[in-house]
């Protein structure tokens, strides 16, 4: 009896958790293997069922207005269930159109006009994530990463992104084929104490230039250790008030 009013107690103090829309940051890159053609991603929040994210290697140009052209847009839908904040997600073989795949939900081209040249490139490309309209219609910009240098009209601006080097937006070496996140992934409060560690470019391991295709990203989910806030502790205490007044109800029968 006990055990089944403390977990009611336990229940009750952690319910009204929901997914949120997504946010700049709250879907995060782990890994980059231009080699491969692929990416890995942590969702530092809960996805909902059947979101859909963009990707794109064309440069968002200098004016943050559109996307150049000439390169690939691509979509992600997460699938018929949340997505639990921490899970770490692999996009990989994204220049096959039969290959190309999520661990997670589906992956697919977009049929847009301008789209050519799939894949990742070898020499400095920019990819960025992202929620919109249509593939070429940005409206929530949620991650980017780049083995070229922000802001030039080669590799991609972050103007009106709002993101920023170690704020959603990583910054790899020039012309780097693999670099993967090296850093903590357990003994944070919550998932947003993650976003500084994951978008600290001393927290990754760059590999450089080289021959990667083979490598394949960490793909260990990232976990918590919450600290109840004050308002939880009030609930549990209260629960466990009321089962001290049914323990000596049940002394005084």
């Amino acid at each position: 009896m006990r055990k089944k009013l403390l977990a009611l107690a336990l229940v009750a103090a952690s319910a009204g958790s929901a997914n949120a829309a997504l946010s700049q940051g709250d879907l995060a890159f782990t890994s980059f293997n231009a080699d491969e053609d692929g990416w890995a991603m942590v969702a530092l929040s809960s996805i909902a069922a059947n979101t859909k994210v963009y990707f794109s290697d064309n440069e968002w140009n200098s004016t943050g207005t559109a996307f150049n052209t000439g390169e690939s847009f691509s979509s992600w839908v997460t699938g018929g269930a949340a997505i639990d904040a921490g899970t770490v997600i692999r996009f990989s073989k994204i220049d096959s159109s039969t290959l190309l795949a999520a661990s997670v939900g589906t992956l697919a081209r977009e049929t847009v006009a301008s789209s050519a040249n799939w894949g990742l490139s070898q020499s400095a490309d920019t990819l960025y994530a992202y929620l919109g309209t249509t593939a070429t219609a940005p409206t929530t910009f949620l991650a980017a990463i780049s083995s070229g240098t922000f802001g030039t009209a080669t590799d991609g601006s972050l103007t009106n992104t709002g993101l920023s080097v170690g704020n959603g937006a990583i910054q790899l070496k020039p012309s780097s084929d693999y670099a993967e996140y090296s850093g903590a992934r357990t003994g944070q409060a919550d998932f947003a104490a993650y976003k500084p560690l994951v978008g600290t470019i001393a927290n990754w391991n760059d590999l450089g230039d080289g021959s990667f295709a083979a490598n394949v990203p960490n793909t260990t989910a990232f976990t918590i250790s919450p600290i109840p806030e004050p308002g939880t502790y009030a609930m549990l205490l209260a629960g466990l008030g009321l089962i001290g007044t049914m323990i000596r109800r049940s002394r005084s029968v």
